[in-house]
């Protein structure tokens, strides 16, 4: 196939000249303030929806410095799992495990152990954790879109050669580390050959899944259950992530000639369309988790305000007793003279 050389290209995506930048003895790492942003966002757009459902953020920061670093332990771990020989072996470099500002965060991995992390701490805290999945959806999808960046910025993940118009262009000087890698096949592309620009491609897809997800959200949520929007967060991403993971030529794994993530990908997409289906059937409203966080809520800020010990233990007793009276059965069958014993 014939490659457009860089005389012969008159529309393409540049790349930048740098990944990295000094302030003093420091060293700032773009793709690390990409993924800084991006949980930036995530919190911002998770405490947005969070509030409008009885919540505060306060409640929402906790679980963030709970769950963000589980969240990139895991994305780091499925990272080394599935390229070991990055890591070990001949020429490996085990102390490349902690460079994460290097590339090579796996977000099954960081979905997978900061969720296990949230849910950890909502269970402790008696927060429904169905209702934070569906507020923090869209944030999730925000966050991994201004990701992408990262690898942009770090020329890695590409795609395969291409001759359209917006086609990236691999900038092979400057400190950026994706000049490195392979163009495809183990050949060599002659200068100028331009890629698919897969981070573009995986932004693009994100944010509109987040927009879908924010108006499924408006729309139909007195029709779904509580948990629902977080399953078309699943099925948004791993169906894009497939088709967006088959464009991409660095080294990964594969089976039956297809890579490990595109396998992922699809088996990940089918549990979500289950989990869907699961929830409807087991989930429960909206509206009424939203009772229970009310009055969680309401408990925190009456211990926050002061109280005695004894009082204390007594609100804390009641939380517990309330939320888990009124996750069981209908709002109607709270008690009210628990409740108000907490908020009056």
């Amino acid at each position: 196939m014939d490659y457009h050389q860089e005389t012969m290209t008159l529309a393409y995506i540049p790349s930048p000249t740098i990944s990295q930048f000094s302030i003093g003895p420091v060293t700032i790492h773009i793709y690390a303030l990409c993924i800084l942003l991006g949980i930036v966002l995530a919190v911002w757009i998770t405490t947005t929806r969070w509030k409008k459902l009885g919540g505060n953020f306060d409640q929402v920061l906790d679980i963030t410095l709970v769950s963000v670093p589980a969240g990139i332990v895991g994305a780091r771990i499925y990272h080394i799992i599935t390229t070991p020989e990055r890591f070990f072996g001949p020429n490996g470099d085990w102390a490349e495990m902690f460079r994460i500002w290097n590339g090579g965060l796996g977000i099954w991995g960081g979905v997978l152990l900061g969720s296990l992390a949230a849910w950890a701490w909502c269970r402790h805290k008696h927060y429904p954790m169905a209702l934070l999945a569906d507020a923090i959806a869209p944030g999730l999808l925000v966050a991994q879109a201004v990701g992408r960046l990262g690898n942009w910025f770090n020329q890695e993940l590409y795609g395969a050669p291409t001759t359209l118009p917006w086609g990236l262009k691999i900038n092979m000087e400057g400190t950026a580390i994706g000049h490195s890698e392979q163009c495809y096949d183990g050949a060599t592309c002659p200068s100028g050959t331009l890629f698919h620009p897969t981070f573009l491609y995986e932004m693009i897809w994100n944010l509109i899944g987040a927009a879908i997800i924010v108006y499924i959200g408006s729309k139909a949520m007195k029709k779904l259950k509580a948990g629902s929007l977080f399953t078309v967060y699943i099925m948004w991403y791993t169906l894009g992530r497939t088709w967006i993971e088959s464009l991409r030529i660095d080294y990964a794994h594969e089976f039956l000639g297809v890579r490990i993530n595109v396998w992922v990908s699809m088996a990940v997409f089918v549990l979500g369309v289950v989990a869907f289906i699961v929830v409807q059937q087991m989930g429960k409203g909206t509206d009424l988790l939203a009772e229970k966080l009310c009055t969680v809520t309401e408990i925190e800020q009456r211990l926050e305000n002061g109280g005695s010990e004894e009082s204390a233990d007594h609100a804390a007793t009641l939380s517990k007793k309330t939320a888990d009276e009124i996750e069981t059965n209908d709002a109607e069958t709270v008690s009210n003279t628990d409740k108000q014993s907490v908020i009056k």
